[in-house]
């Protein structure tokens, strides 16, 4: 690991807790459904924080999977930014298809997805007004990540950055607003279309950047500590560019 990213890794892992996230179950009578939210906040001053809104990879329908990547929202949090981990998948929902065109058999999952990233924003501008709106980002991992990408396509008014790690099957918003940047892991590459080409990452700004050392299974809590720390000096990278 070098030695700089040990050192912010140590800084917001160690030296600069963030508070114990709070859970909630919050419902949306819309859907008739309930969402389970961890919130990850930095000690202090709420008034002007950047979002984070951080959706979950695939887990198969088991409880918890929005504490998986405790280590990169909480290192989120100590850095000044108030994030907020969707538990998209309930015990009784469809599992996801593996089966079929997966821009067509994953879909209704993705739009169940964006729909309560939109329902989570608009709880957050009625609870948290203090929060920085316009400065809000959408993130996920692999199935989270398309969720977000999704979500940018339909609301990008609503999105001042999408972060993902990983997605492999939502196509990249090919724009400048809202600006885009994807961690690219070393075993599983995405469909097609779905990344920029170079002309179109240089035209619209968007950051593509490949992890060599990290497999698509190490993003969440199975990443190693050198793992970690690089994925969250991308992250913060990334949101303070």
């Amino acid at each position: 690991m070098r030695p700089a990213l040990l050192l912010l890794f140590i800084l917001l892992t160690k030296l600069l807790p963030a508070q114990a996230p709070e859970l909630h179950s919050w419902y949306d009578s819309l859907h008739s459904r309930e969402i389970p939210v961890a919130i990850y906040q930095p000690k202090g001053e709420l008034k002007g924080l950047p979002i984070v809104i951080f959706s979950h990879g695939y887990g198969a329908n088991e409880p918890g999977s929005y504490v998986d990547y405790a280590y990169l929202n909480e290192a989120l949090a100590a850095a000044g930014y108030f994030v907020v981990s969707i538990q998209h998948e309930l015990p009784g929902d469809d599992l996801l298809i593996f089966d079929g065109p997966a821009r067509v058999v994953r879909m209704p999952n993705w739009e169940r997805g964006a729909a309560n990233i939109h329902f989570v924003l608009q709880e957050l501008e009625r609870l948290y007004p203090q929060l920085d709106h316009g400065r809000t980002t959408v993130a996920g991992h692999s199935n989270g990540g398309d969720m977000s990408v999704l979500y940018s396509h339909q609301h990008p008014e609503r999105v001042q950055q999408v972060i993902t790690l990983d997605h492999r099957r939502m196509p990249i918003l090919r724009a400048s607003q809202p600006r885009t940047s994807t961690l690219r892991s070393s075993d599983q590459p995405a469909d097609a279309e779905v990344l920029p080409t170079d002309a179109e990452a240089a035209a619209f700004g968007i950051r593509v950047v490949f992890l060599p050392d990290t497999p698509h299974n190490n993003m969440d809590s199975n990443a190693d500590p050198r793992q970690r720390a690089e994925i969250i000096e991308l992250m913060l990278r990334f949101l303070q560019e």
